[in-house]
């Protein structure tokens, strides 16, 4: 957007300085003519210095409007813009001798040499050229006499010395105009490129998703659901063996707690399939219903702390996000015991962070064995999603201190 409005601002500029250099040499011809009547007095009757000075302004105007009117055949330095340029100088040199007031419309010459000159040499003679008569202008005009022409040699000089000064700096400006441009250029180039590899990760993610939900779904299968179904054969079984009734109902008691608590797993896994959540709320408010739900399920007080300012995220982020929530608080109901959570979402000027805080018993991350109870699938899933779309994720945990489980991610707004 900044990118197009910079482009927009230099084509406007353009087309301001196009028209300056088009309308300038009218400008200038009326403004000498002006003063030039003015100056000699406006009802005077016409003798032959002021017939021919109008038939000179005729001339420069007619070969004006013919430049300004056929453009196709003077685009770009060339020979026909080097004659127009030639015989501009020559009328408003033979017009500066007849009344000073003249030399501004040679002036014009300064603005355009380096549309219609090609060569630096060339240019730099062109404009030495239209320093000779307005150097005589300032000197009261021609012909001069005595001194007049040491003053006049010194007018050159000194015009030609400023217009040196004027025209490098005019040149450091363009060179930095110019390098501005290319850095617009490469700027955009990058965010196409940067705006095409997130792309890409956003599709790698998706896939890695699958696969990751897949592992995730075998896990929870066989950690919960087939556990339980396991249990559940196990106490029919005892069942089949017995006749005592007490053994029978205590048997049938157990194989029941153990249907319900596989139901109440199944149905967990199926919601934490997609975050249904998001589709109706931001992630702030999503993570703090999946908080109190938690809480309430399972009757560990627990809090939810948003800091900074909520943005939208992209919905791949916000599900990485809550997704990691939604497994360290099962862990946390799992494994910690705890009697207090915590978890806080952070919206910093570059990341978004969630840090889940419990003061349960703990554990040591370096003596877990890999894949088994929190240590296993559960971290080295939060950790994964996390990295899968450029984040981080980071565990705190001592026995006897609780643990604090921290996801970093990217801040990658919605498109």
């Amino acid at each position: 957007m900044q990118t197009g409005l910079v482009t927009m601002a230099e084509s406007e500029l353009d087309r301001r300085q196009a028209a300056f250099q088009r309308w300038a040499p009218y400008f200038l011809l009326g403004l000498g003519t002006l003063l030039a009547l003015a100056a000699s007095g406006w009802l005077m009757p016409f003798d032959d210095r002021r017939q021919a000075a109008m038939a000179l302004v005729g001339t420069a105007l007619v070969m004006q409007l013919w430049w300004s009117w056929s453009g196709r055949l003077h685009r770009g330095p060339n020979a026909i813009s080097v004659t127009y340029y030639i015989l501009r100088w020559a009328i408003g040199f033979a017009l500066t001798i007849l009344n000073g007031f003249f030399a501004f419309y040679v002036v014009a010459g300064y603005y355009d040499a380096d549309e219609l000159i090609p060569g630096r040499k060339r240019r730099r003679l062109a404009l030495f050229a239209c320093t000779i008569p307005v150097a005589g202008a300032q000197t009261g005009g021609f012909p001069l006499h005595g001194a007049g022409w040491l003053v006049f040699a010194g007018l050159v000089v000194a015009n030609n010395v400023l217009l040196t000064v004027v025209k490098h700096i005019a040149d450091q400006q363009e060179a930095r105009s110019r390098a501005r441009a290319d850095t617009i250029t490469e700027l955009q180039q990058a965010h196409e490129e940067n705006a095409a590899l997130q792309a890409q990760l956003l599709v790698q993610a998706r896939e890695a998703g699958i696969a990751d939900e897949r592992r995730r779904l075998a896990a929870e299968i066989h950690d919960t659901i087939a556990q339980g179904l396991t249990g559940i054969i196990a106490q029919l079984q005892a069942v089949a063996n017995t006749s005592d009734p007490d053994v029978v109902q205590d048997r049938v008691g157990r194989a029941s707690e153990l249907a319900r608590h596989s139901l109440g797993e199944a149905r967990r896994s199926v919601q934490n399939l997609a975050p249904a959540g998001l589709s109706y709320d931001g992630l702030p408010e999503a993570m703090r219903k999946t908080v109190d739900q938690w809480s309430e399920r399972t009757g560990v007080p627990s809090e939810f702390t948003l800091t900074g300012t909520a943005q939208h995220l992209h919905g791949e982020f916000s599900a990485t996000l809550l997704r990691i929530t939604q497994e360290a608080l099962a862990n946390v109901s799992k494994h910690a015991a705890a009697t207090r959570v915590g978890v806080t979402l952070s919206f910093m000027d570059d990341e978004v962070t969630v840090d889940i805080r419990d003061d349960g018993k703990g554990f040591d991350p370096l003596a877990l064995p890999a894949r088994s109870g929190t240590g296993g699938f559960g971290l080295e899933g939060m950790r994964a999603r996390a990295e899968r779309i450029a984040g981080s994720l980071t565990v705190e945990a001592e026995p006897g201190f609780g643990t604090a489980i921290s996801a970093h991610v990217p801040l990658v707004l919605h498109a």
